[in-house]
């Protein structure tokens, strides 16, 4: 089996309705994210995709996505598309970091491996662990009422672990919104507090001190040594997120006890190879995790959640899904879907998801 073409397409993603993180500072209306074919010399196609959330969360965007496409895909045709940890070895040869935009090639990748091995994803990355994955909402920032509201309409979407976004420089605000959702929070539900590292460490530490909030607190400053300062001087779990975008990045991590769990997201590390890794990790230092993708259609959310059912239920905590929040769907009734704040995956081999041809229009590049 070898790779004969790749095929790539740019698609807007409008946003069902406009969100805010980070205290309010950044403001998201529409994703732009890059779809990948991959197909082989025996008719199979493997499929990807790359979503960063905007350009403002990440060091990453779009354009730079399918710039490094025009490098890198080149560099796979006519190699076997089972070799992921060499053509993985290859890109990076080629293209130093950049990790987002290897991973729609290495989903991809991973799909063709499923099809070939006749074995839907989450098989080949340990086995199924249970059936269904429990899912968390994402609730914007906004006023302590306005948040109340958003919790309770995700609840009876069934909805029991909630991302509550919170940061900002006024305290007094931020701890309103806390003690607001503690208020109504249910006994069988949790809550996450993503600050998305909005805080400056003073701010967080009087934020986190003065609140009686009963979940963990997520990426409460920008850096790792930030973070470790805040996890020192505080009492709550802390969760990182946004400072760890290599497998060293979790390994300093842990070496300094800075947090109890992370965000395992495959755009953000390279793909489903590295997220792996990352996750195996975890599991053996006993981390717990949310493993989830940065943003994008069913089908980088199918993804990710492959690997989320296949890791031990101790160290694994609910995942959030992108596509509830976006407008266009490019594969109704397919993969992961919020069935009552749980989600199945696809048992069919590989991947699990095709994307409509005609929503997906005219592709932007080819390579064969």
């Amino acid at each position: 089996m070898k790779i004969a073409r790749i095929t790539v397409w740019q698609k807007d993603l409008p946003l069902a309705a406009p969100y805010w993180l980070s205290g309010g500072r950044l403001k998201f209306e529409r994703l732009d994210s890059t779809f990948v074919r991959i197909d082989t010399d025996d008719d199979l196609m493997g499929w990807g995709e790359g979503c960063p959330w905007g350009n403002t969360y990440l060091p990453a965007f779009g354009g730079g996505t399918r710039a490094a496409l025009d490098l890198l895909a080149p560099l796979l045709i006519g190699h076997d598309p089972r070799e992921i940890e060499a053509l993985n070895r290859r890109m990076d040869v080629a293209l130093p970091g950049h990790p987002y935009a290897k991973s729609p090639l290495d989903m991809a990748l991973w799909d063709l491996f499923g099809q070939s091995a006749g074995l839907p994803l989450y098989a080949l990355f340990g086995g199924a662990e249970g059936e269904t994955v429990a899912l968390n909402s994402s609730i914007s920032t906004g006023t302590p009422d306005a948040m109340v509201a958003r919790i309770e309409a995700a609840r009876a979407a069934g909805y029991r672990t909630h991302s509550a976004k919170v940061g900002g420089d006024d305290p007094a605000l931020d701890i309103a919104r806390i003690e607001a959702v503690e208020a109504v929070r249910r006994d069988d539900e949790a809550v996450t507090y993503d600050v998305n590292r909005a805080w400056t460490p003073a701010l967080a530490i009087q934020v986190m001190n003065a609140v009686s909030a009963g979940g963990w607190f997520e990426q409460p400053c920008e850096t790792l040594d930030q973070c470790l300062h805040v996890r020192r001087r505080t009492r709550q779990p802390i969760m990182l997120d946004e400072c760890l975008h290599r497998f060293q990045d979790h390994l300093e991590a842990w070496k300094a006890g800075a947090c109890e769990g992370v965000k395992v997201k495959p755009n953000r590390l390279g793909g489903l190879t590295r997220a792996r890794q990352v996750r195996d990790f975890g599991v053996a230092v006993g981390w717990r995790m949310h493993i989830e993708d940065v943003g994008g259609t069913v089908l980088a959310d199918t993804a990710a959640l492959h690997l989320a059912l296949s890791t031990a239920p101790e160290n694994r905590l609910a995942s959030w899904l992108c596509h509830p929040h976006l407008a266009d769907d490019p594969a109704p009734g397919q993969g992961a879907r919020n069935r009552n704040g749980r989600a199945a995956l696809p048992a069919t081999p590989g991947l699990g998801v095709v994307p409509d041809a005609d929503w997906l229009g005219d592709a932007v590049a080819a390579y064969h």
